[in-house]
């Protein structure tokens, strides 16, 4: 089994920063692509950023220049970093990666944290 834990959520006023993390643990192998998703209260999840194995990352166009994602592979944890934050980034905010676990066969399988959730006040 995999479990996938975030931290770093919290309250935070407009213009403020936070930093999320989400610590992979288990039965790895190797980590693919890695994603940070969220969803606000009444809407949809979306996509906020990805990043792939060798470091590329994307990101949606609402956090474009304030949000950067990485990894740090020998840990298997990934980080959101989110400056100027705006009352419209208020959501909980879930990590998803791309898990090659180890069984008889190698399997990639997706996993998703439980998410932790980001207030930001205006």
């Amino acid at each position: 089994q995999v479990q996938l834990v975030e931290s770093g959520g919290g309250l935070v006023q407009a213009g403020g920063s936070l930093r999320l993390s989400c610590a992979a643990s288990g039965s790895i192998d190797d980590i693919k692509a890695m994603g940070w998703y969220r969803q606000a209260p009444g809407k949809q999840m979306e996509l906020v950023a990805k990043i792939t194995t060798g470091g590329s990352t994307d990101y949606a166009d609402s956090v474009k220049g304030r949000f950067t994602m990485s990894r740090d592979n020998a840990k298997n944890t990934m980080y959101l970093q989110m400056n100027s934050l705006k009352p419209e980034d208020t959501a909980v905010y879930y990590c998803n990666a791309d898990v090659v676990v180890v069984e008889t066969k190698p399997r990639l399988m997706d996993y998703w944290g439980k998410g932790t959730l980001v207030t930001v006040s205006s």
